[in-house]
Parts: structure tokens; sequence; C-alpha cells
């Protein structure tokens, strides 16, 4: 399992999950908070490619061997890729959640969403709120 870590080159969604900016498009992930709590994940329910994700809904589910939790999308936008690795081995998320952990790929619907996310230090003065 990973260390406890938070990259200050990512925005943060208060239900634990990340974002990566890559022009217009987006990398989405859970963060290390998030897969420490859910325990060994064991299966991913990705959505498909083409899929529209509204922010703040649910758009797949991570089971682990505690339980299933949804994942909710921290921006709107089109899925344009999924992770196949975390589909085929679902412990990435674990090993390596901000990297090969990574969920999908999406197409921005709008980029001005980013704004209502947290920076790094904004997400960890949160957790120390949830403490």
């Amino acid at each position: 399992m990973a260390d406890a870590s938070y990259p200050t080159d990512l925005r943060y969604h208060r239900e634990h999950d990340w974002v990566r900016v890559e022009g217009d498009h987006a990398v989405f992930g859970i963060t290390w908070y998030a897969q420490d709590a859910l325990g060994e994940v064991v299966y991913f329910d990705a959505p498909a490619v083409g899929d529209t994700l509204t922010a703040d809904a649910s758009y797949a589910e991570l089971e682990s061997v505690k339980a299933v939790s949804d994942v909710i999308a921290p921006v709107t936008g089109e899925v344009v890729e999924v992770n196949g690795d975390v589909v085929s081995s679902p412990e990435l998320v674990n090993e390596d959640p901000y990297g090969r952990g990574w969920l999908v790929r999406v197409r921005l619907a709008d980029p001005a969403q980013l704004d209502t996310l947290m920076d790094h230090a904004a997400y960890e003065a949160y957790l120390q709120d949830l403490a």
C-alpha cells in the first residue's frame, strides 16, 4: 500500500476524489485517504468510454474487501479513456493512487468547475477537520 500523500499539483473534491488537469482533459482518481478507508480494492466497475459524468454524481464503483463505494465525479466531462490496468488489477488503486491507479480520463465540459475544487492546502485542512 502507498504511503499517505496528497500531491500539490492536483485539485481535490470533498468526496476524496482528485483531478489532474492535462490541457482540455482531466484524469480522475481517488485520494490516498479514500483508498485507505476502503481497504484492499478488489474490483472496479468502470464507466464506458463516451459516458458523460456529472459533477458531484456517482460514475463508478470500487469494491474492497470491506465494502462497495461509489466514486464521485469531481467535475463534469465525457469519458475518453478508462484505465484498463485498474479494471484488470484493481489493487493498483491501493499501490499507486496518483500514478498507475488513476481511474478515468475525461474531456472537460466546463473547465471553470475546477475552481470549485480544493487545492492541496485546503484538502489537507479538510482532512484535519474530519479527524
